[in-house]
């Protein structure tokens, strides 16, 4: 019997998942964060985008193609096809359309803000979502929940504490980080939002334009929830000017308490930063939580 690399083990999953006559190895690598390799793999077609990682990691990867065509369905903002799925020689797999991308102006910041307001404008009876999926690496717990407060403080804030400390990570900030989450509602006292369809992992690395000057969102960990928690997050790493703000708020203005309640979103990614990397987040994630409870006093 012939044998085979586990190269060309691959090549052939990926024909198969795709339907394409694929080069027998991947071309060069692609950047796509510190989780995944990421490369170009070309095709008697147009050129994939292909995640891989352990196959012991497929299911972050079908969860990430759900989240693509939930996304997708919404037909708000642009975001990659999924072409293929699977797992071959100890490799899981994802492939995605190739984009060429191109440079941002404010106008693709303007665009950006009016479709990602209508993408939130995709609603659903409850918050969470039909199954679990990942925020970076950290698995993300999405049971439908039909209160907003006791959704992320079960869901959000009381995972990733509860997984701080199985690291190690305790102390007197623990114990302030769960009061904090015994009283959330607070922070909710006359604004109801509705469960709205986020792409959950907005940072400035995770969108960008493609040739024709559309914006194009990637890499989520979609879920319903209030709308305020992914425009938090866009201030939290920074990568989104003024025009994608003002486009936003023009479709559809924000709550006047939704400044307090930015800390608090991004509290949770704040600590989920603290979970994988360790360092200085421990500090920061101590003074968001004397912050938050300072607005409770």
């Amino acid at each position: 019997m012939e044998s085979t690399t586990p190269a060309a083990d691959l090549a052939a999953a990926l024909a198969d998942a795709t339907g394409r006559h694929v080069a027998d190895r991947p071309g060069h690598a692609v950047g796509g964060g510190s989780i995944n390799e990421c490369v170009q793999w070309l095709t008697s077609e147009r050129p994939l985008f292909v995640k891989l990682a352990d196959a012991d990691r497929l299911e972050m990867f079908e969860a990430e193609a759900e989240g693509l065509h939930e996304l997708q369905r919404a037909a708000a903002v642009r975001v990659p096809c999924v072409l293929g799925l699977g797992s071959a020689a100890g490799r899981a797999f994802l492939a995605l359309e190739w984009i060429d991308f191109g440079r941002s102006t404010p106008r693709t910041e303007a665009m950006l803000g009016e479709q990602l307001a209508a993408l939130h404008r995709v609603t659903a009876a409850q918050f969470g979502w039909h199954r679990d999926n990942t925020i970076g690496a950290t698995p993300q717990r999405n049971d439908w929940t039909a209160a907003w407060p006791e959704f992320f403080a079960r869901h959000r804030l009381g995972c990733q504490l509860d997984l701080a400390e199985r690291h190690g990570h305790g102390g007197r900030w623990l114990e302030r980080g769960r009061a904090l989450c015994e009283r959330l509602d607070a922070f909710f006292e006359g604004y109801r939002p509705q469960p709205s369809l986020l792409h959950g992992d907005l940072w400035g690395g995770n969108w960008a334009t493609d040739a024709g000057g559309a914006p194009v969102l990637f890499d989520p960990a979609a879920y319903y929830g209030d709308r305020e928690a992914d425009l938090a997050m866009t201030y939290l790493f920074g990568g989104f000017g003024r025009a994608f703000y003002d486009a936003y708020h023009a479709a559809w203005p924000l709550d006047p308490g939704a400044g307090v309640r930015r800390d608090l979103y991004n509290l949770y990614h704040v600590l989920n930063h603290l979970n994988l990397f360790g360092g200085g987040y421990r500090a920061q994630a101590g003074a968001l939580i004397e912050r938050l409870l300072a607005h409770l006093e």
